[in-house]
Formats: C-alpha cells, structure tokens, sequence
C-alpha cells in the first residue's frame, strides 16, 4: 500500500506536471505550426491575389524564412520540453553535460553531412538564393541529371522541387554544388528557327520581326514581355539551314509559355507567306526548351 501511495502521490505530483509540460509542448507546436501556415498562406495570397502575374522576390523570401523560422521554433520548444521533463524526472541536468558533450562530439563526427546540410540552407535563404515558387535547375553533387521544376519547400536541411512530370525531387541543401535560377528578376525567351539555305535571309528576318510586333501588341501576351522580341540573326549556319535566332525578354518563369507562343507564330507567319515551315520548328522538346531557357536566363 506505501509503494502504491507514493506511486499516485508522484502522479499527482511530478507525474502530473511531465503530462502537463509534453502536452503543453505538443499544444504549443502545433500552433507554432499552425501559425505558421497561416503566414504563409497570406503571404501566397498577397504575392498571387492581385495585377502581378508572378511572385515578387521579397514575398518568396519571406515564405521561405517563415518556414524556416516556424520549424526552428518547434525544435526549439520540444528541446525546452526534454529539459523540463528531465528535471521533473530528477535526473540531474548538470550530470549530463559531460555525456552530452562526448555524445555531442560523437554526432558531430557521424553528422558531418547533416551540418552541412543546416550550414548550407542557412546560406541559400540569407544570401537569397531562391525560394518557394522558384524555377530552377539544381546540380547536384556526382548528380548526372540536375533537378528541375518549381521549388515548393525550403528549409535548413533540404529543398523539395516539383518536376514537370508532376515527380517531388527532395535535394539536400550540402549537396547543391550549382543552381541556375529561371525566375530572377526576368528571363529571356529563345527561338531558333532553322530554314533553307535557298531562303532570302532578309525576308524571314522581317517576317519574324513582324511577328514580334504582332506578339507585343497581343493583349494576351502583352503582360509577359517586357520589351518587343527581337531577331538577332543568323546564329548558325549549315550546309543545308541557317539557324536565325528570336529573343523576348519575359517575366520571370514565363520564358516557356512565351517561347510556345512565338513558335506558333512563326509556323503562321510562314505558312501565310508560301514560305516552307521548317520541321524543327514545328517539333517541341520540353527537355531542349528548358535547357535553352536555363542557358540563357539571367544569373
């Protein structure tokens, strides 16, 4: 009976304050979390509710720090908690400094990446790097193949890019060796059009400079460009073709759409002129569309 006593006189006790500080931290997570979300949700609805048709850089920023900042916080409050639940438990805490620091030593070495990792995203979200909404290309260390798409979560250790194919790539932040972002600032749209050797070159020069005033003028394709597309010329030449090259500088992440539009255009413009739409042109490889772009978008 004396066992039992002290046992509900423990769980009236000190039992009672551990259940009160893990719920307590449990509660107190969740809202932190919680909070969170709705930050950024206001953040997102703030960035996408009004004229812009893209993201400003500050309210990227700004969602991937408060994701940062929130998953800090939980860490923060279960780390408090375990302290708390320790002391209530009469373990002693100074005890533990002396373990704590050879176990400290002891993940430091086996941890060496996740530091990295920590380290790493500390850096991309201070320095701006990217953030959420992103389009970017990621090499990754001893990666053949980089990881592209629309960047949808950052934080200290990993970032997470949905792919076009609809695929979730999680990359760790240590592993990053280069980024290539498509949606800084603005981009450029890039057409090469391939067409016979036989063609007057100055005739299609000013064909495709009509249908870059015919697309600047477009309502619907206005708000994209900031500036008329221009014709460069002659970017390569073959035995059979020349290649002449379009540029339209877009909004940022919108070089693709754009660079879709104009390749209509331009299969139009020559087939109302008797002129012979070249096969490449017609032919559309996302892969080749999103290199092109990534070679020519702003650093």
């Amino acid at each position: 009976m004396d066992a039992w006593r002290e046992v509900l006189d423990w769980l009236s006790g000190r039992g009672l304050e551990v259940v009160l500080i893990i719920l307590g931290s449990v509660l107190l997570a969740r809202f932190v979390g919680w909070a969170g979300t709705r930050i950024t949700d206001r953040i997102d609805r703030n960035a996408t509710g009004g004229d812009a048709l893209v993201r400003s850089e500050a309210a990227k920023h700004r969602h991937s720090l408060t994701q940062v900042l929130t998953w800090a916080a939980i860490v923060l409050i279960y780390s408090i908690a375990v302290f708390f639940v320790l002391d209530r438990l009469g373990v002693p805490i100074t005890g533990l400094v002396a373990p704590a620091t050879v176990l400290g030593v002891g993940l430091g070495f086996g941890a060496q990446r996740i530091v990295g990792d920590v380290l790493a995203g500390f850096f991309i979200i201070t320095e701006r790097q990217y953030g959420f909404g992103d389009v970017v290309s990621i090499q990754v260390l001893g990666g053949m193949e980089p990881a592209s798409g629309t960047v949808e979560d950052v934080t200290l250790r990993v970032t997470r890019v949905r792919s076009p194919d609809g695929e979730v790539v999680t990359v760790p932040n240590g592993q990053i060796v280069k980024v290539i972002n498509l949606s800084r600032d603005w981009a450029r749209a890039v057409v090469d059009v391939p067409v016979a050797t036989s063609v007057d070159v100055n005739r299609v020069n000013e064909v495709l400079r009509e249908v870059g005033r015919q697309a600047f003028r477009d309502p619907a394709l206005r708000p994209l460009l900031l500036d008329p597309p221009s014709v460069m010329g002659v970017e390569s030449l073959d035995l059979e073709q020349v290649n002449i090259r379009v540029v339209a500088r877009t909004l940022p992440g919108k070089q693709f759409e754009v660079g879709r539009d104009l390749r209509a255009r331009v299969v139009q413009a020559f087939r109302s002129q008797g002129m012979q739409v070249p096969q490449a042109a017609t032919a559309h490889d996302p892969a080749n569309d999103g290199a092109t772009a990534a070679q020519e978008a702003p650093r």
